[in-house]
C-alpha cells in the first residue's frame, strides 16, 4: 500500500515583528487535532505555489498577503500521508485574521514560537524562523 503524498504551501505571515500561527480545529487525525501551524493548503492544478498559496490565505483568513519570498521546503512523514510543505516569507496589511477553518490564531515574536504545541511538519520551519539570525527579526 502506497503512502498518500500531499504537496501543500504554507504561509509565514508578518507583521509588525511577530509571525501569524493559526490552530487546527478538532480532527480525526489525532496528530494534527488542535495544533498550530502556518496557514496555507494544497496547490491546485494549474495554479503556482504563489498563486496558491495567496488564494489560500484569502479563502481561510480573509487576508491579503505580499512581499512573498521562498522561505523553506519540509517533507515529513505523518502516520497516514506524505506532506510536502513550501513555506514563504510574507506580510500582510490585517492584523486580524477572520478564522473559517482555524479556531484561534496568535501573533507572536520569534522568540516566542517554540512556546506552542505545533504540527510536526510546522517545527523544522519554527527551528529555521528561530534560528535564521540574519535574514529574520
Amino acid at each position: 500500500m502506497s503512502v498518500k503524498q500531499i504537496e501543500v504551501v504554507a504561509a509565514i505571515i508578518t507583521h509588525q515583528n511577530r509571525y501569524l500561527c493559526v490552530r487546527r480545529g478538532e480532527s480525526y487525525l489525532d496528530y494534527i487535532s488542535k495544533k498550530w501551524e502556518f496557514p496555507g493548503g494544497k496547490i491546485e492544478q494549474d495554479e503556482t505555489r504563489t498563486s496558491a498559496l495567496t488564494r489560500e490565505i484569502r479563502e481561510e483568513l480573509e487576508m491579503n498577503i505580499g512581499n512573498l519570498e521562498y522561505f523553506t521546503t519540509v517533507t515529513h512523514t505523518y502516520p497516514d500521508f506524505k506532506l510536502t510543505m513550501h513555506a514563504y516569507l510574507c506580510t500582510s496589511i490585517e492584523q486580524d485574521p477572520t478564522l473559517s477553518e482555524h479556531i484561534d490564531f496568535k501573533w507572536l515574536p520569534k522568540e516566542e514560537l517554540s512556546s506552542i504545541d505545533w504540527a510536526a511538519a510546522d517545527i523544522p520551519i519554527v527551528h529555521k524562523i528561530v534560528n535564521d539570525q540574519d535574514r529574520l527579526t
